[in-house]
């Protein structure tokens, strides 16, 4: 959609960004993980909670903050202790966003 400012005589394109899938939310919080905790993807079982992956709240605060920005919508920042593995949040914000599975 692009809308014409006739004040300034200039052109914007209005961009919607797309909401991802849970597929693609999983792998992006998989591959978080994976690199802050600078192991292999394969190494990161999503039914295994946070906190045996050694996360502290600093580290969760962070991931929740990072996703929020992925995601481009607002998140609690204490969501990884609501929702203790990749597969519950995963299911959460499914639920809530309403995107694909």
């Amino acid at each position: 959609m692009t809308m014409q400012n006739l004040e300034l005589n200039t052109t914007s394109t209005v961009v919607t960004k797309q909401i991802p899938t849970a597929t693609e939310i999983q792998a992006w919080i998989v591959l978080y993980l994976a690199d802050l905790l600078e192991v292999d993807l394969e190494e990161i079982e999503v039914t295994i909670p946070f906190d045996r992956y050694g996360l502290d709240s600093s580290a969760a605060v962070g991931l929740t903050g990072d996703l929020e920005d992925w995601l481009g919508c607002e998140l609690d920042p204490t969501l990884l202790y609501d929702y203790p593995t990749v597969e519950a949040l995963v299911k959460h914000l499914v639920s809530e966003l309403k995107v694909e599975k």
